[in-house]
């Protein structure tokens, strides 16, 4: 079992965020919930396909990683999440990584339009800090110890 445990904090997390207070509470969450996870920035779609891509600034990083899982905000400039899930769920690479919608949208239109395009998750950001925490404790709990991640 600690083995299981090891290799499941191993896994780094992509999260796609364009607010940086967001990106800081979700990080301070994180580490509320002690999940020690790798936890990967970028500031926009494009910036998530460029790393996901290892193209553009992230061409030659050593440092790269594949993500086990992405968070992805949906309203951000660039390249939104919407455009950002249509080009990770239709690369053969890509799409076997789990992608949850982490948003503050409640429009139906885009709940069901996600799920068409194969994400796996849609969770809508909470508004207090205390909610956010237990949303990422979920998430850590049934991604990282319940289910089995593709490798």
């Amino acid at each position: 079992m600690n083995l299981v445990k090891r290799l499941k904090k191993d896994v780094p997390i992509l999260i796609a965020e364009d607010d940086e207070e967001d990106r800081e509470i979700i990080r301070e969450a994180f580490d509320e919930c002690m999940l020690t996870n790798d936890l990967i920035f970028v500031n926009d779609g494009e910036e998530l396909m460029q790393y996901l891509l290892r193209c553009g600034k992230y061409a030659a990083t050593p440092e790269y990683t594949t993500p086990g899982i992405i968070l992805l905000d949906l309203n951000m400039p660039r390249k939104d999440g919407r455009q950002a899930l249509v080009e990770i769920k239709t690369n053969a690479e890509l799409c076997k990584i789990p992608v949850i919608i982490l948003t503050t949208s409640k429009e139906e239109e885009d709940v069901m339009r996600t799920y068409k395009l194969g994400v796996n998750s849609f969770v809508i950001k909470p508004v207090t800090y205390s909610a956010l925490v237990n949303v990422m404790k979920s998430i850590g709990n049934y991604w990282l110890e319940i289910v089995e991640l593709p490798k």
